[in-house]
């Protein structure tokens, strides 16, 4: 077990070695659409990348139409392995809608043995997800 001290500094490790082992400037946050953001996530269990669609349900409901209506496109050239979930709860319990694609074998932030696999995967699926939206964003911007 990590303290919570050990287990931040670890994080804080990692992020920063991802930063550097890939240096460029990911959306992220920046998509310029409300609502709208594409986030990495990696804990003790698990890494994924997402789209996620937080804002006022009647904007979740605009994107995520559209969204569907692309699934097609995104499952077959860019991201075979996304998952589409409308109603997708956070650990604090708060719904949100989700596109994502999880890393499916076992990983851990605490295992620096499996840090290279994370960032391997981070890199080709949240560049191929970024690439996905420029080249759809004016369809789902609407």
């Amino acid at each position: 077990m990590f303290s919570k001290e050990e287990s931040r500094i670890l994080r804080q490790e990692f992020w920063t070695s991802f930063g550097k082992s890939f240096p460029r400037k990911w959306v992220l946050y920046d998509t310029k659409l409300k609502g709208l953001s594409f986030k990495f996530h990696f804990d003790n269990k698990t890494a994924l990348v997402a789209l996620d669609l937080e804002d006022d349900l009647e904007n979740r409901i605009n994107f995520w139409e559209k969204l569907v209506a692309l699934k097609s496109i995104l499952l077959e050239e860019y991201l075979p392995e996304a998952i589409y979930e409308e109603a997708y709860f956070l650990e604090n319990k708060k719904e949100i809608s989700r596109i994502y694609v999880p890393l499916e074998q076992k990983v851990s932030i605490h295992n620096k043995n499996s840090w290279r696999d994370v960032m391997e995967f981070f890199n080709k699926n949240m560049s191929l997800f970024e690439a996905f939206f420029e080249e759809y964003k004016e369809v789902i911007e609407g």
